[in-house]
């Protein structure tokens, strides 16, 4: 976990600021940052506190296309770095083991109201400088339908060269997710992540990941509101998660969420991992329970 991932004290998550920009055709952002979060997700990362820097343009008089440069949001997932803005408090394993953010260049074009699609060359998986400079940049995809307000479905790629056992081979993944809401009360989303690691460019050897998890979450009213999660993640050959050991695991997680008003959180939730070896407690025990409680701000 890159996430709440200390226990026994208190610590400030993320501390983000944001500001932008914009001239004629022209926008940019710049957002700076700290926290544990930063520490974790940014340990090999010689630029730290720069959530995002970029500047983009729209290339056509109606806005539908636009190209954009510089350090982005991660383009994979529908959870972000930002507590306030996910369903539950902390994240889901495939959340936690996919690129929170991405630098490159995305074009993307937006065909009508319901479809746009758009392609990126990053300098990798999860990574502001590339981590060897001859390699050639890492290739993503991303196609969205919106058939209406309540619902969005999204698939995202990625084709790239990533280090496995000190050797830089090909990584293949997609992330599938549906985000549905049912009406005022209901909130769901279902998400999917596959994933095809090339381990030798001898044996031509490969080792595969993968991920289901739905998440819903239950309005009560204005001021309250609860949210389960079930969710599956087995990495075998340890192509994304360092266990020493297979991982597979079994997590469920149920989160309650207090809004004195719309732009603050206070949020509780347990959560229960279950493993079919000996992963968690340096390696001593199948299972894991936490609690995290989070306050949030935004302004």
């Amino acid at each position: 976990l890159y996430n709440y991932n200390k226990q026994n004290n208190f610590n400030i998550n993320i501390a983000l600021l944001r500001a932008s920009i914009s001239y004629e055709n022209v926008y940019a952002k710049v957002s700076v940052q700290s926290g544990t979060y930063v520490k974790a997700n940014y340990a090999a990362e010689k630029t730290k506190y720069l959530n995002e820097a970029y500047v983009g343009v729209f290339l056509n008089k109606n806005k539908s296309t636009t190209l954009e440069a510089g350090i982005m949001p991660s383009y994979i997932g529908f959870e972000s770095a930002i507590t306030h803005a996910n369903l539950t408090a902390t994240r889901s394993i495939l959340a936690e083991n996919s690129p929170y953010f991405m630098t490159g260049v995305k074009l993307n074009h937006q065909f009508n109201e319901k479809w746009s699609v758009a392609g990126l060359l990053t300098n990798g998986w999860q990574r502001i400088e590339k981590a060897k400079s001859n390699l050639a940049p890492s290739f993503g995809t991303q196609l969205v339908y919106k058939p209406n307000a309540k619902n969005t479905l999204n698939w995202s790629t990625f084709i790239g060269k990533e280090v496995y056992a000190n050797e830089f081979n090909t990584r293949y993944f997609s992330n599938l997710y549906w985000d549905k809401t049912w009406n005022t009360k209901w909130h769901s989303i279902f998400g999917f992540d596959y994933g095809i690691q090339d381990i030798s460019s001898k044996n031509k050897e490969k080792a595969t990941w993968y991920s289901p998890v739905v998440i819903t979450q239950y309005s009560f009213n204005s001021k309250w509101q609860m949210a389960h999660r079930i969710e599956y993640y087995q990495d075998q050959k340890q192509a994304i998660i360092a266990s020493q050991i297979p991982f597979e695991t079994l997590g469920n997680s149920i989160n309650f969420d207090f809004l004195p008003n719309s732009k603050f959180k206070i949020r509780t939730e347990g959560k229960w991992y279950h493993a079919t070896e000996n992963i968690f407690d340096t390696n001593t025990k199948k299972d894991n329970f936490s609690v995290t409680t989070t306050m949030s701000f935004e302004f």
